[in-house]
């Protein structure tokens, strides 16, 4: 490795060094001019990039937990687990995981999953796009079920909660929820299926009906409908695939 390649890779590990004192020694042999004040400035910097970038991904977090402590919150995942790309908008997948594992936040036990949820929210908003294919569904009313699979919208996602957390979402953005509504369900230990999906270009997110999380996880699970409708006995799927097409969740069927 090259003197520059060293000196650059030092101050990319010192950049993410939690005490500047301690990051300041690993690359003084190669940056002897480089004073604390200046490596300071880099780290806030980057302190200052980890918390857009969370913020842009995770807001309802960031209002349950308050400014300070969401702040400290992403500097402590920037520390842990720095991004390894480009795009910063791309860093924060691990934050759920990080928020799971911290003992400061084991008394809220339901940030876990908000964390989860927003960040499926997150990348459905920059999922692929795809348009409504009408002429397909057709398929449904003269092919056998299990020669059938549905495309669902970009960024699908199904996420099972023991939380109530699609109305922990809803009630701290406009999804007509209160926050003593959330509060209630929360105290009752209310478990909520989320259900994730890109309505044109609008993520979206709602609470699965009965019997909807199993047929969806069998969707996305490659699984025929024949063979999602079994999985799913007590879901009324002519209402359900209605309602999919109307909401942008279901696009196509194909055959297999």
């Amino acid at each position: 490795m090259s003197a520059l390649a060293l000196q650059q890779q030092q101050l990319l590990e010192s950049l993410f060094l939690p005490a500047a004192e301690d990051a300041i020694k690993n690359i003084a042999i190669c940056a002897d001019s480089m004073g604390i004040r200046g490596l300071k400035a880099y780290q806030s910097n980057g302190h200052a990039l980890a918390e857009r970038a969370l913020l842009a991904a995770y807001p309802v977090l960031a209002q349950m937990l308050g400014a300070e402590s969401f702040a400290a919150l992403a500097r402590a995942l920037w520390h842990a687990t720095p991004p390894q790309r480009g795009d910063v908008a791309q860093w924060g997948d691990t934050l759920a995981d990080f928020v799971a594992a911290s003992p400061q936040l084991a008394g809220e036990p339901y940030l876990a999953d908000v964390a989860r949820v927003e960040w499926a929210l997150h990348c459905c908003a920059s999922a692929a796009d795809a348009v409504l294919q009408p002429a397909t569904l057709a398929l449904l009313g003269s092919h056998d079920l299990d020669a059938l699979r549905l495309q669902l919208a970009p960024g699908t996602a199904l996420l099972c909660s023991p939380w109530p957390v699609v109305s922990l979402v809803h009630a701290h953005g406009d999804g007509g929820v209160t926050l003593a509504q959330a509060a209630a369900l929360l105290h009752a230990g209310q478990a909520e299926d989320a259900l994730v999906w890109r309505q044109g270009y609008r993520p979206r997110l709602r609470q699965a009906q009965a019997g909807e999380a199993d047929f969806v996880a069998a969707l996305l699970a490659g699984s025929a409908l024949g063979a999602a409708m079994d999985a799913a006995p007590q879901l009324d799927t002519s209402a359900w695939l209605t309602d999919a097409v109307q909401s942008g969740l279901l696009l196509a069927a194909h055959p297999f």
